[in-house]
């Protein structure tokens, strides 16, 4: 019975009920064996002493008992109290978890409101950085220090092109005269033809470069490395070189990137509208961290890669930052004459009606019916005039230019970007759009304008003036 006391003590939780079943064992337990004492005594004399000794021996042990009981009592009094406590101290923990409910619920807002003020800032950051555009790097080789000044030639050159007109040409047959297209010339079939032509039929050695002028500025100068050696190992002659957009840009690129090589070799170098310190226009279309950039970027990378079969870096090498970092590498040689030339797009509204003509389409004579002429049906084909509105898209992208950023360009490059340090600049007296030199005006009048042969042939003329100046 006491081991099951002692099992009961351990047991905190039914303390109360062991109280009751121990108390109620010590009752029976001393009215048993004050029953078999007293039935003792009348049964046998003889033993009462002996048994008495016996009954004290086991009264002796009675007190072991009630100690323990009272331990009992004092346990249980103890767990009641501790019970008692818990229940005290449930607020202390109630409190203890609201407070680290409140803290954890403050920390979430806290974090939460930081990404939330991180994506407000991002958002506005990309806004302004798309409302600023290219205004910083508009003309920054003219803010560059350490870049050579340039000379304006624009006099002279209107002398040599009226000469040019009454027939006064001075071009000499001692160079080879190589003409540069620029980006997406593969695709304009007639870059550059009247040109050759018409310095072909004045027995002139004239080549049109055959690149892929969708690829890289860096792969475009290797290319036309190449083709410069060749034309010289040839003919023995020096090459002048008129490179027109991009082809400016990739012929000053071979200049630089290899002056050792192409030393003595080349007589001088004319960029006509070329974006030499970049253009804004592949700029504000690719610049990183701008309002939908990475959308963009993939719609130029379909048109340019998919479609057109070139190399998004054609592009990406135009833009300002990529303009910078390779004309900080690569110096341009400074016994090489120089001419840089460039125009300004008209954007009156008689401009966007005008058509361009880009292309000729053979398309099979139908003769009527009901003629009896057999001249006109044994016509197998007739040459039909592709024209589209080239002009008016320019015109469209130089307003554009002149709202958005107040400078003035043909469409494509504005003036200041396509000055080249320490060159002569070219300013002619009317305004021209990019386009003007790649494709002729359907309507156009040669004795209204003049023909983009004859500006040719007057840059050309007065770069050979400029290497005679550098020689003596």
């Amino acid at each position: 019975m006491l081991r099951d006391v002692s099992g009961w003590f351990e047991d905190s939780e039914i303390i109360s009920r062991g109280q009751d079943l121990i108390s109620s064992v010590s009752s029976v337990s001393r009215c048993s064996f004050l029953d078999r004492a007293s039935c003792s005594i009348d049964c046998n004399s003889t033993t009462r002493v002996g048994f008495l000794e016996r009954g004290e021996t086991l009264l002796d042990g009675l007190p072991s008992i009630d100690s323990r009981l009272q331990t009992v009592n004092t346990s249980s009094n103890y767990g009641g109290l501790r019970f008692i406590f818990k229940g005290l101290i449930l607020p202390v923990y109630f409190f203890e978890f609201a407070w680290r409910l409140a803290v954890e619920s403050w920390r979430f807002s806290c974090n939460y409101m930081r990404q939330m003020q991180a994506r407000a800032n991002g958002i506005i950051s990309r806004v302004l950085k798309t409302l600023r555009g290219s205004s910083d790097d508009i003309g920054w080789l003219q803010h560059t220090p350490g870049m050579a000044p340039v000379e304006d030639g624009s006099v002279r050159f209107q002398e040599l092109l009226q000469g040019i007109r009454s027939g006064l040409h001075k071009l000499p047959d001692s160079f080879v005269y190589l003409l540069i297209p620029g980006l997406f010339s593969n695709h304009g079939p007639l870059y550059f033809v009247s040109t050759k032509r018409f310095f072909s039929k004045m027995g002139l050695a004239c080549h049109i470069a055959k690149i892929h002028s969708e690829a890289s500025v860096e792969h475009n100068a290797w290319e036309l490395k190449q083709y410069i050696e060749e034309l010289y190992w040839g003919s023995g002659k020096r090459v002048l070189m008129l490179g027109h957009s991009k082809g400016g840009v990739d012929a000053a690129a071979a200049l630089s990137i290899y002056s050792r090589e192409l030393r003595n070799k080349v007589a001088g170098l004319a960029l006509v509208q070329s974006p030499y310190g970049g253009t804004p226009i592949a700029s504000d279309i690719l610049r990183e961290g701008q309002i939908a950039d990475a959308e963009t970027r993939r719609i130029m990378e379909f048109l340019i890669c998919k479609v057109i079969k070139g190399d998004i870096r054609a592009l990406e090498d135009l833009t300002y930052e990529k303009r910078k970092e390779f004309i900080k590498n690569h110096k341009l040689p400074n016994n090489i004459p120089l001419i840089s030339f460039h125009s300004e797009a008209s954007v009156a509204p008689g401009v966007l009606a005008t058509m361009s003509h880009i292309a000729h389409a053979e398309l099979p004579w139908l003769p009527r019916f009901g003629m009896e002429d057999a001249e006109n049906a044994a016509i197998a084909a007739r040459r039909v005039p592709v024209i589209v509105p080239v002009s008016a898209a320019m015109a469209l992208c130089a307003l554009h230019l002149q709202l958005r950023y107040g400078e003035k360009s043909d469409g494509l490059v504005t003036c200041r970007d396509a000055e080249v340090p320490g060159s002569v600049v070219v300013k002619p007296g009317r305004k021209f759009d990019h386009s003007w030199i790649v494709y002729s005006s359907w309507t156009n009048d040669p004795t209204e304008s003049p023909d983009s042969c004859e500006m040719c042939e007057a840059l050309l003329t007065m770069l050979v003036e400029l290497g005679t100046k550098i020689q003596n």
